[in-house]
């Protein structure tokens, strides 16, 4: 039997990747008539590097994420998901994503994009998908391809 999800995470960055992922979870979201949460991680870590921390820098970044992220709200509510909340959190992307949005907003199912990092990038950085996947307490989705290709694919392999 398929589980029912209630409280679906999606992690979005402006890549392609996530719109993708994205996609894919306003569908699951549907589906399951569950909550969909809109996460959008500003990497403090980024700021530490300024030799001259400039408060308007973190403002820009903030504003420029709000912007997106509200733009994800709005196609989700058109697309017809009834529950849609969006969270900007700063701080590690990889343990907000991971453990802390998910325990305080009772996360059941994580969707997030495959990784753009190429193997060294994985090694030097590490994968924040891969993270996830390996260290999140609930299932996690990870969405490598557009839905509408999944479905040509299946029409293929079905002729």
């Amino acid at each position: 039997m398929l589980k029912q999800y209630q409280h679906i995470q999606v992690a979005v960055d402006g890549s392609k990747e996530a719109d993708v992922a994205f996609s894919k979870a306003v569908e699951v979201a549907k589906r399951n008539g569950a909550t969909l949460e809109i996460l959008h991680v500003v990497d403090t870590r980024a700021f530490q590097d300024v030799s001259s921390f400039d408060s308007a820098m973190v403002e820009q970044v903030s504003e420029e994420a709000k912007t997106k992220i509200e733009e994800y709200y709005n196609r989700a509510k058109d697309a017809g998901v009834k529950d849609v909340h969006y969270s900007i959190e700063f701080g590690s992307p990889k343990n907000i994503i991971a453990h802390e949005f998910p325990e305080e907003h009772n996360i059941d199912l994580i969707i997030l994009g495959a990784t753009g990092l190429n193997a060294v990038e994985r090694l030097l950085i590490g994968s924040i998908t891969e993270y996830v996947t390996r260290t999140a307490a609930c299932d996690v989705l990870v969405i490598r391809q557009p839905a509408a290709q999944n479905e040509d694919i299946k029409k293929n392999q079905e002729n």
